[in-house]
């Protein structure tokens, strides 16, 4: 009774503060909430790989954390005085997406199986590059020679990445996987930041999202008649911290972060993401990465980087850099 009694008053607590995040102006607090939304989706496999491993499959596992992630949402909004209407004709661009965050989900966690989750991670951070061939394509958006030249690069920090195969790190079944998990995340953030949906508040939005996931995800369990329950404490424990971390706090501080300092700042900070999750998977799975694999992973990161600063990486990194500042000398002026 008495863990009970913890568990809820830490819940509440967490709840709290998600609120008071959520609350937090200014312009600059857009930047921590993009450090705060990459560094919580990168602890991903933390929670993931325990519950892949002790038998859960995919789908289960993400069913079990959309689901309950949602009375976590519910109670913001109710915290916040917000109501989850959206309009009849936003339901359908709304389902859709939350079919595609479906989808990315279940790629990204079955690439855990095929290979280490920090480079799953880096290879997925490859989105902001499919964000700009969409837009360029599809909306007629400029694109320059550099973002080719730095597409190139990044295609070369894969092939450094797949050349560690031999050890068994990478395969080719979990590229494609976290490519297709990629390429699904680039449509659901040009979906998010179009007409009719780019209008819907940050916690109706992602209701109603993480709501369309888990029917999605709901019909994939009806249709082959099977789902894995958590078995014990533990994995109950990790199905709960994947709702609330990497769902609830990556999907509000993401929303946040787009609406505070716009799309291609927050996309620049989802660096915090690959590297959250390659620390953790040295530190809690025993993973390594060759030398080789490094210099992959340093040039996917700094290729998309470039791209996606558009120019502007000096203006980022200074408006960054503002947030942690050096102590000065304080010079006494006297009024004379």
């Amino acid at each position: 009774m008495c863990a009970d009694k913890d568990f809820l008053c830490n819940f509440a607590k967490i709840l709290h503060i998600s609120s008071s995040v959520i609350s937090m102006p200014g312009k600059n607090s857009g930047y921590i909430y993009g450090v705060i939304a990459a560094a919580s989706y990168g602890l991903n496999p933390v929670f993931a790989l325990p519950l892949l491993e002790g038998g859960m499959d995919a789908v289960s596992i993400l069913f079990f954390r959309y689901v309950l992630a949602l009375p976590a949402v519910w109670l913001l909004m109710r915290m916040r005085g917000r109501h989850a209407s959206i309009g009849l004709e936003r339901i359908l661009p709304i389902c859709g997406l939350g079919l595609l965050m479906a989808v990315s989900s279940i790629t990204l966690f079955r690439s855990y199986l095929y290979m280490d989750v920090g480079i799953a991670s880096t290879l997925l951070f490859v989105y902001p590059i499919m964000v700009m061939l969409i837009m360029g394509g599809f909306f007629h958006e400029v694109m320059l020679m550099r973002t080719f030249v730095c597409m190139l690069g990044a295609l070369a920090g894969v092939w450094l990445l797949c050349g560690t195969a031999g050890d068994g790190h990478v395969s080719i079944p979990g590229i494609m996987l976290v490519m297709v998990s990629a390429l699904s995340y680039a449509i659901y953030i040009v979906g998010i930041n179009r007409r009719p949906v780019r209008s819907v508040a940050t916690l109706s939005l992602t209701f109603w999202v993480l709501l369309c996931g888990s029917v999605v995800l709901g019909l994939f369990i009806l249709a082959r008649g099977e789902l894995a329950l958590p078995d014990g404490g533990l994995q109950w424990g990790a199905v709960v911290a994947l709702a609330l971390v990497p769902t609830v706090v990556s999907f509000l501080c993401t929303n946040t972060a787009i609406e505070k300092i716009g799309s291609t700042p927050t996309a620049v900070l989802g660096v915090f993401e690959p590297v959250t999750a390659v620390i953790f998977g040295v530190l809690l799975f025993g993973e390594t990465l060759s030398l080789r694999g490094i210099i992959g992973l340093l040039l996917i990161l700094v290729c998309v980087t470039l791209v996606i600063a558009k120019g502007n990486l000096t203006r980022q990194v200074l408006s960054i850099r503002k947030l942690f500042p050096i102590a000065k000398r304080h010079h006494h002026h006297h009024r004379r």
